[in-house]
């Protein structure tokens, strides 16, 4: 039976000598020399020394630099070298990296407290533009969704708002407005500002004219909704709202 002092006495299992090439040629018929041997070996601890031979054989041979970092890796090793991050501000990043824990959670604190607030006025906003969009008339709403003009809208409420935001001023606000549908629209602007609109007509010569008047409710505080109603159909129509 074949045991280990044969194989290593065998020139074949010799790489030492011959250049690189010729090395790399004999490492190969080693290989198949082992594994031809398992054929004919029968012994159990002959073909396992034979399996272990083939798998040291297989794996490529570790430098010096290699083997070390093996038995000593970090934290137990050498210390390691400082990463370019580290090394760009080192006093900035040890401020960073050392902070109180105590000042490190009022951070986090006053951050979600931001976030909290910022959160609960542009909920308060969206809920007052839902209220006003409410006192709309459904078919006037469905007007607006059906051919929504924003550059007639965007008019109407500039003239409204600016009409609403004048606590001296006029106590009626007379527009002209002739077609029917932008009638309808300029009443439903007037409607989300909480505004009481009657059309009434005039004569001028021969031509039956129609105005409308736009006048404040009593005992009411008329407070404009931070977003439009331009900006609401808007967003509406993008799927915002």
């Amino acid at each position: 039976m074949a045991t280990p002092d044969v194989f290593s006495s065998s020139p074949l299992f010799d790489l030492t000598k011959g250049d690189t090439k010729s090395r790399g040629l004999a490492l190969e018929k080693k290989i198949e020399y082992l594994e031809s041997l398992n054929d004919r070996v029968s012994n159990r601890r002959a073909r396992r020394w034979i399996n272990d031979r083939i798998l040291l054989e297989l794996v490529p041979h570790l430098t010096g630099d290699e083997i070390r970092g093996l038995f000593a890796p970090p934290p137990w090793g050498d210390e390691a070298r400082p990463s370019p991050f580290s090394m760009t501000n080192v006093g900035e990043w040890d401020k960073f990296r050392n902070i109180d824990m105590e000042k490190e959670a009022g951070v986090i604190e006053a951050l979600k407290g931001s976030s909290s607030k910022k959160k609960s006025h542009v909920d308060a906003d969206k809920i007052a533009a839902l209220t006003a969009w409410h006192r709309v008339d459904h078919k006037t709403r469905d007007a607006f969704r059906r051919s929504f003009l924003p550059e007639l809208v965007d008019g109407y409420e500039e003239n409204i708002r600016a009409f609403v935001s004048e606590a001296g001023g006029e106590e009626v606000l007379i527009l002209r407005v002739q077609d029917p549908f932008h009638r309808l629209l300029l009443h439903g602007v007037c409607e989300f500002y909480n505004l009481v609109s009657t059309t009434e007509s005039e004569t001028k010569g021969t031509k039956m004219l129609k105005m409308t008047k736009i006048k404040k409710k009593k005992a009411v505080s008329n407070e404009l909704p931070a977003i439009t109603l331009c900006q609401f159909l808007k967003m509406a129509k993008d799927g915002f709202w």
